[in-house]
């Protein structure tokens, strides 16, 4: 039977392989409506950078848990830059930046190439400056030797609400 194969033969197979896998797809419980965002603990990765940065370290206290936390990360070779990102309730991206780069360069790559508007923000008893971009706002606040943002897709209220959460410590 060798060499007799047609391509009828070919189509009835491809036929069988197909409801094999529409049963298989069918069993298979998946849920089309689960969050595909993992979310991470920053715990160790704050305490971790509050010992190595040159300066305070910026890290939330006291948020809901609607706020998700997506991203953490510290690089001391890339000018003691800390990250931290989250999803806010409304699912907008938040971020908490900081760096002992405090030059017009760096700042325009963290905020996505947002400006100063001249404004600022009272956050407590913080004035922060007010960038808006096309793709971030951001609120900027510049200390000695460091810089604070927080950034991202979110409205001005949640990123003043990720600011007053903040809270800056340095290790020992």
């Amino acid at each position: 039977m060798k060499g007799k194969q047609t391509v009828w033969d070919m189509v009835r197979s491809l036929a069988v392989i197909g409801v094999v896998v529409a049963g298989i797809y069918m069993f298979v419980p998946h849920d089309d409506k689960a969050d595909p965002t993992l979310t991470v603990d920053y715990r160790v990765e704050t305490l971790t950078a509050r010992r190595a940065a040159p300066y305070p370290v910026a890290a939330p206290v006291g948020l809901p848990e609607q706020w998700r936390a997506t991203s953490v990360s510290y690089e001391r070779k890339n000018a003691n830059a800390w990250h931290l990102g989250f999803l806010d309730p409304e699912q907008q991206y938040v971020a908490v930046e900081q760096s002992s780069d405090t030059s017009a360069k760096n700042l325009g790559r963290i905020t996505q190439k947002a400006k100063a508007t001249g404004q600022t923000q009272q956050v407590g008893d913080t004035t922060w400056e007010r960038w808006d971009g096309e793709k971030y706002d951001a609120l900027v606040r510049q200390d000695q030797g460091h810089v604070t943002v927080v950034t991202g897709t979110a409205s001005f209220e949640q990123l003043g609400a990720m600011a007053a959460a903040l809270e800056f410590k340095q290790g020992k």
